[in-house]
């Protein structure tokens, strides 16, 4: 992936003075570039504070049809980041709707798990089980002993969700 702060400037004046409509061009137009550092970061800061509800759902479907491998790493420093939970679980229902493979990221989404809300555990139990037939036999060690950590400190409901990630890895 590049680095274009012209383009990365252009699109944030887009996203902040914008209408509606010349915001969701700007977004769709990212479809015919190479992806460049920091749109994924400059889209989710528009997501989370945005109520404007098409927009939001074009950058949804702009990050659930990523399908360059490049982006995985800054998918996942942007998840790092604190977002209110509906951008957060946009961003990690991102990752196993665009079909690339974030398995060696699994502790990361173990970690989004542990401090999210439930719907967006969810998500991140998707993304690791869809991971779980790559990864190794210590991976998988770690990423259960995080989650049983935090077991009995989660809320009924996440509890079982925690219980089912296990069982999943310990297959």
């Amino acid at each position: 992936m590049t680095r274009s702060d012209k383009k990365l400037k252009e699109l944030s004046v887009t996203l902040d003075k914008g209408n509606s409509d010349m915001k969701r061009e700007a977004i769709n137009a990212l479809r015919e570039e190479q992806p460049f550092e920091g749109v994924i970061n400059v889209l989710a800061e528009h997501y989370n504070k945005s109520d404007d509800n098409d927009v939001r759902r074009t950058i949804e479907n702009f990050m659930n049809d990523l399908k360059d491998p490049s982006v995985r790493p800054e998918v996942i420093d942007t998840i790092r980041k604190r977002w209110n939970d509906k951008t957060l679980s946009m961003l990690i229902s991102s990752c196993w709707q665009s079909g690339l493979d974030y398995s060696e990221y699994s502790l990361d989404m173990a970690k989004a798990f542990m401090q999210s809300d439930y719907v967006t555990a969810i998500e991140c139990l998707t993304v690791i089980e869809e991971s779980a037939g790559s990864l190794d036999k210590d991976k998988k060690k770690e990423i259960i002993k995080l989650l049983q950590s935090g077991t009995f400190k989660a809320p009924a409901e996440k509890r079982e969700l925690t219980l089912e990630l296990i069982s999943v890895l310990n297959m």
